[in-house]
């Protein structure tokens, strides 16, 4: 497999050409080699696998077959049933509630002076403390699950605000031509107003999510418009996962294009899409070729460092 264009990449995402997908994967960077996770220490996140087997062990999932009990969405399914949504949140908020390091990758984006949209599906606040940490100023847009009254808006946190707006999805206006905006679409951690707490992860959630998005009310309208311009790059995802895979199906109408010219007689040249996974699986490089998105086999950490190997 050839190394990714480090060069091109890097010169993107400072002039701001690029969209971040940040995926699970991201946070394994700091976690040392080895180490397994441990809930009660705190030092690191977890897996979505051991995520898993956690509320798994404490809702005493009924199945021990290793294919259920890695199945986040099917085992917070289960804990809901059997222990109700709010306490779902609870422990939810206790495994995220930490001062978790951020990783090369939170840094490296951070650190870039060009307005950025970033996307992620992570509930932790990594990428939050790292831009804060730089002094990168940024809005903050999550998706929310767990308030009736606000699932159709999404809410909008305005760079040093407390406390967010609830605003309909297709009234969402951020100049991203000027603003940094960390976009969380599957939910966040509140560590301030947990009353904010909101997670995209049973496997109802996760349908009601899709739902919306395939109806245009779930991804605000400025995202989607910015998308078409921007190349793609998804760091830290595994196409095992089927909720991304309808994820990607859906953004499909909105995958990059080259703008034609008036005189240009050729098909229109799509603009490239990238997704750097460490050892990926056969099927995944398939998964992803098959959506025309560059596959690159490396860890996270070792792609940002080549990044910052490149000449300003």
């Amino acid at each position: 497999m050839p190394d990714p264009p480090y060069g091109e990449i890097a010169d993107l995402l400072k002039a701001g050409q690029v969209v971040p997908f940040l995926g699970g994967g991201v946070n394994l960077g700091a976690r040392p080699p080895g180490e397994i996770w441990n809930e009660r220490v705190g030092s690191y996140l977890p897996t979505g696998s051991e995520l898993s087997r956690f509320l798994a062990g404490k809702s005493n999932f009924p199945s021990a077959e290793q294919h259920d009990l890695t199945d986040l969405s099917k085992v917070a399914s289960y804990f809901v049933e059997t222990a109700a949504r709010r306490r779902l949140r609870e422990r939810l908020h206790e495994v995220f509630d930490h001062d978790f390091l951020p990783c090369e990758i939170h840094t490296y984006l951070a650190q870039i002076p060009s307005p950025l949209l970033i996307v992620t599906t992570n509930y932790d606040d990594l990428a939050e403390r790292a831009f804060a940490k730089a002094g990168h100023d940024y809005d903050l847009v999550v998706h929310p699950t767990d308030q009736k009254a606000l699932d159709a808006s999404v809410l909008w946190w305005k760079h040093g605000a407390k406390e967010p707006v609830a605003v309909p999805p297709n009234e969402l206006l951020i100049d991203l031509k000027t603003t940094t905006v960390i976009y969380k679409m599957h939910g966040t951690v509140d560590r301030l107003l947990r009353k904010y707490d909101s997670y995209v992860i049973t496997e109802e959630d996760y349908v009601d999510f899709l739902s919306r998005m395939t109806g245009n009310t779930a991804v605000p309208a400025v995202f989607m418009r910015h998308f078409r311009s921007r190349h793609f790059l998804f760091l830290g995802y595994g196409l095992r996962d089927w909720n991304l895979r309808v994820v990607l199906r859906n953004l499909k109408t909105v995958l990059p294009a080259a703008p034609r010219s008036a005189t240009d007689e050729e098909e229109d040249e799509e603009l490239r899409s990238w997704a750097i996974q460490f050892q990926p699986s056969p099927l995944e490089v398939e998964l992803w070729n098959a959506r025309k998105i560059k596959i690159y086999d490396l860890s996270i950490d070792e792609f940002v460092r080549r990044l910052r190997e490149q000449p300003n």
